[in-house]
């Protein structure tokens, strides 16, 4: 038995249940009721919108696509898909790594679906909401090397999903980054403002929400937002070079100093999600926030004429 499959077996596989109080339960992950529901959903969809390969460079990394044209927007099947895959990654004990990118270049992902939540009923909202918590819970809480390779656009849940990984290198040019929600008139959810404040800092996080800002490359380079900006056509070789930097450290060490780094932020949500979900869904059903979706939607449908 190898030195990280025995220390996976003896912590548990995902930070959050590294948590002392969390882990009692058993020596492996414990999948809470609404994952249990995403994950019985997922084995009767078809679809393919999450694709996972190995490096052909590097042992022990995998590379996840997004491929949810046109704008990777994170639907429910996506999510779905998303963890799944996260959950087939953690217990392969021979992947250390994961890189996260996009299959479509020029954006990494677009953030939420809109349409998971216009117009939808309380129980469609609830899952939609227990599956982004489940996939937050998984990636910032992976004990594998996770690297975004962010190659295009990547604002709200986007953004997330990159902020949510060890380190994120952006491609250089006209693209953007941030956590843009209050411009559609939605307040982000405390972990996501816990993950941009772990990132940034509290000044920088406190502007960039309340101003639902989005950062030029340059400018997401500046404030530690992205940690590393490449050409198009190289980022994945520069994330594929960052990795056999993090591949060098030995993994026991590597993973007690995330947890004991990352612990508190995850605790947090695990302790509150039924909360969490109550006030997400009563909040996104108040008839001027789904008056604000509808406006935008219709702001899309003149763009694309």
């Amino acid at each position: 038995m190898s030195t990280l499959t025995a220390f996976r077996a003896a912590t548990g596989r995902f930070l959050p249940r590294m948590v002392p109080h969390l882990h009692k339960t058993s020596s492996r992950c414990v999948i809470p009721i609404s994952s249990v529901s995403c994950q019985h959903r997922l084995m009767t969809n078809g679809a393919n919108f999450i694709k996972v390969e190995k490096d052909d460079t590097l042992k022990g990394v995998s590379v996840i696509k997004m491929d949810n044209k046109p704008v990777n927007s994170l639907s429910t099947p996506v999510l779905m898909e998303m963890a799944n895959a996260l959950d087939k990654l953690e217990s392969d004990s021979s992947c250390r790594g994961v890189i996260l990118t996009s299959a479509n270049p020029g954006i990494f992902s677009a953030g939420l679906d809109i349409f998971e939540m216009y117009q939808k009923s309380p129980d469609q909202t609830n899952h939609f909401w227990k599956c982004l918590q489940e996939v937050w819970l998984k990636l910032y809480g992976s004990s594998l090397i996770t690297i975004a390779a962010i190659n295009g656009h990547s604002p709200a849940g986007g953004c997330l999903m990159a902020m949510s990984c060890d380190y994120r290198v952006m491609s250089s040019g006209k693209f953007t980054i941030g956590l843009n929600e209050t411009l559609l008139g939605i307040v982000a959810p405390f972990w996501f403002s816990d993950t941009m404040l772990n990132t940034i800092g509290h000044r920088q996080t406190e502007k960039a929400l309340q101003l639902g800002s989005l950062f030029k490359v340059d400018q997401a380079l500046d404030i530690g937002l992205i940690d590393q900006v490449a050409e198009p056509d190289q980022i994945m070789e520069a994330a594929k070079t960052e990795m056999t930097k993090w591949l060098k450290i030995p993994d026991h060490a590597r993973i007690l100093t995330k947890q004991m780094l990352r612990g508190p932020t995850l605790e947090k949500l695990q302790t509150k999600r039924d909360e969490d979900v109550a006030f997400f869904t009563n909040f996104i059903q108040k008839e001027y926030i789904q008056k604000s979706l509808g406006m935008y939607l219709e702001s899309l449908k003149k763009r694309q004429k």
